[in-house]
């Protein structure tokens, strides 16, 4: 079910669907024509939400004077609204959320953190009903009984403007960039002993030692020195 059909159908109202081709064509015709006469709000200079609800009364009238016809029943059919019918409610957005262990749910990347209670402790892995009202105000409901909560948007990013006015946010950069410079130093410092410990202690350029014999190399088919063939050694260098 639509936003739509939901609110009618809290309200008690009927739904009648243009299902006919004709039906369709009156609806599309009657769209067509509104926008075309709306085009004269902007031949008056309207501009705002305001002057167009000033200007309303007079289309209204230009436009029923012109297009409308005498109803086959002149009874006046609309209903008055009861005292049981919330409008405030009817007309918001709903979404169902599924409230976690922790008693938490998101929503339009806002955390909802409902406020332990009672009726809370037990709606884990439950339903719950978001109610979003044209104000900018959120209810979380359950069976119909709101839920208080704290909200954390997740959203929310720090502005420009408020951290160029910051005075101390050099300051505090330079000593956070300091101290990170003396634990990097420190790490460095202890890895460097460590490690001249696991050497024995001498930190020297390789050297060479004895490798494979002439015969082997030559086995291998790699070439050699003649001097050094004559020691048993290769002139490949092995390291240690």
């Amino acid at each position: 079910m639509t936003q739509f059909g939901r609110a009618l159908h809290d309200l008690n109202i009927d739904i009648l669907c243009a299902n006919t081709p004709q039906a369709k064509g009156r609806v599309e015709r009657a769209n067509k024509t509104l926008q075309d006469r709306l085009k004269e709000f902007r031949l008056q200079g309207v501009c705002s939400i305001e002057a167009g609800n000033a200007a309303l009364p007079a289309f209204m009238a230009a436009y029923n004077a012109r297009f409308a016809k005498v109803a086959g029943d002149a009874r006046d059919m609309y209903q008055p609204v009861a005292e049981a019918d919330d409008l405030d409610t009817a007309f918001s957005w709903q979404e169902e959320r599924t409230v976690s262990g922790s008693l938490t749910l998101q929503y339009e990347r806002v955390l909802f953190l409902l406020q332990p209670s009672d009726l809370t402790h037990g709606l884990a892995r439950k339903r719950v009903m978001v109610h979003d009202f044209p104000d900018g105000r959120f209810e979380i409901r359950h069976q119909g009984q709101a839920l208080a909560y704290l909200a954390f948007d997740k959203g929310r990013q720090v502005q420009q403007g408020s951290v160029v006015a910051n005075k101390n946010l050099t300051t505090t950069v330079t000593a956070i960039k300091a101290k990170q410079a003396r634990r990097v130093t420190t790490i460095m410092g202890s890895r460097a002993m460590a490690g001249a410990g696991r050497r024995g202690g001498l930190v020297g350029p390789p050297r060479p030692c004895a490798g494979l014999c002439a015969s082997a190399a030559g086995a291998n088919g790699k070439k050699t020195d003649p001097a050094l063939r004559a020691r048993g050694r290769t002139a490949r260098h092995f390291y240690r």
